[in-house]
């Protein structure tokens, strides 16, 4: 049968970048990527295991799966955060499933795929990473990441034991790797970490500040992003090298979670609404042009409607660009299951919806300030939605569709003037 593989990917941007290394892994093994997973021989599940009933949507999966693979010779792997965190279990439930493997061991693919391993769970202290076979989709942009692992053990969040305790890649690696993307015409890069900027390099202990300014100055580099920062490791040297270097983008997805301390402190998110507050001041005197977005869980164990009223301030205080709000999700072996019960669904339910509705306001006037502007926007190919435009992003991170040259190459940084705000976009016409 033909080595051909098929990946479905769940979750974030790590999950992203992951498979694009068993994706490229594969291929310098000598399979071909097919999208159709009945074309396939091999068929990845990359999960996450963030959201609620996250294992029970893997399980459903795999239940779709097995009458594919009683069809034919098929092997089933499945990988990331469910993987590490459900194990054998997987294997015991789904017993179709040919091997269990998760992030720390993206790098070991021969390992599952000779049949050595059935269960690969473990962190091994060499974690292989060859930036060399990334299979990139896009190109313009490049995902690179730089530390993986998270030590800061909130309660609420599964990231330490899906991922492992925190592992920086050294300085030079993380450079060679940039360039190789910019020699390879990707223009845009983009860091990545649990905690992007709890980064220290093993080998000369250089921070998150030094490795943002050394990628920033690689010529080539025409925008700088990273995701995502925890508020409590933002310093004067990270907040130095986004205001000194103009390619680096004004837009920082720094997530609060709460705008109550109280709740915060449940959390174990090692601030207070007043010191995150003195955070995003400090940033914008530094860059008064900068943007942010968040995160916010709504219905954490204990949270009043005084708690949520105070995360409703601070959404009005910030004005966040962009907002990512969920439920809270108890999820397996975290603290917050000791803390106490969520708080009831149906007033989750309504607090979730007030919560948007006020940040739509917000963003609806955020998107309708930028008309008649011209804004630098780095294009990214065809519009999706009309193939006679061109799309592309701003610094701040909004799509915008626009008319414009049709042989515009990619990765062209072009003033683009607003003419019209959407509901989540933003359209336009390239000028001169």
């Amino acid at each position: 049968m033909s080595k051909t593989f098929f990946i479905e990917t769940w979750g974030c941007q790590m999950n992203d970048l992951d498979s694009q290394r068993l994706s490229g892994g594969l291929k310098l093994r000598g399979w071909s990527r097919v999208d159709d997973e009945r074309q396939a021989s091999l068929i990845l599940l990359n999960t996450c295991s963030i959201r609620e009933k996250a294992e029970s949507k893997v399980f459903s999966r795999l239940g779709q799966l097995r009458e594919l693979k009683a069809e034919r010779q098929l092997q089933i792997g499945v990988c990331g955060c469910v993987a590490q965190q459900e194990g054998e279990r997987i294997l015991n439930r789904a017993p179709w499933v040919d091997f269990v493997m998760g992030p720390g061991n993206v790098g070991y693919l021969d390992d599952v795929l000779s049949g050595g391993r059935t269960i690969a769970i473990d962190f091994p202290e060499d974690r292989r990473y060859d930036y060399l076979t990334v299979d990139r989709p896009s190109v313009t942009k490049a995902q690179v990441t730089i530390i993986e692992g998270c030590n800061k053990n909130c309660t609420f969040c599964i990231v330490p034991t899906t991922r492992g305790r925190e592992v920086s890649r050294t300085f030079d690696d993380v450079l060679a790797e940039v360039r190789a993307a910019v020699d390879s015409g990707r223009v845009e890069i983009e860091l990545l970490g649990q905690t992007v900027n709890a980064y220290r390099c093993p080998m000369s202990g250089r921070d998150f500040g030094a490795l943002l300014s050394a990628v920033a100055e690689i010529e080539g580099v025409r925008r700088l992003r990273f995701m995502t920062s925890h508020p409590a490791e933002v310093n004067e040297s990270m907040i130095a090298a986004m205001r000194d270097h103009s390619n680096i983008s004004r837009y920082l997805h720094l997530p609060v979670q709460s705008g109550s301390s109280k709740v915060l402190r449940r959390m174990k998110r090692l601030y207070t609404r007043e010191k995150y507050l003195e955070t995003i001041q400090r940033i914008r005197e530094a860059i008064p042009e900068i943007h942010f977005s968040t995160d916010i869980i709504v219905g954490f164990p204990g949270e009043t409607e005084d708690d949520f009223q105070q995360s409703l301030s601070l959404i009005e205080e910030i004005r966040y660009g962009s907002l990512f709000a969920f439920k809270y999700s108890p999820r397996p072996g975290t603290p917050a299951l000791k803390i106490g019960l969520p708080v009831d669904e149906p007033i989750a339910t309504e607090r979730l919806t007030r919560l948007f509705a006020l940040h739509e306001r917000i963003k609806r006037e955020r998107l309708e300030s930028y008309r008649g502007k011209v804004l630098p926007v780095l294009v990214e190919g065809p519009s999706k939605h009309d193939p006679a435009m061109l799309s592309g992003r701003t610094d701040d991170n909004w799509v915008v569709n626009f008319t414009g040259h049709p042989a515009t190459p990619l990765g062209s940084m072009l003033g683009v003037r607003i003419d019209d705000a959407l509901h989540h976009t933003l359209r336009g016409e390239a000028v001169a």
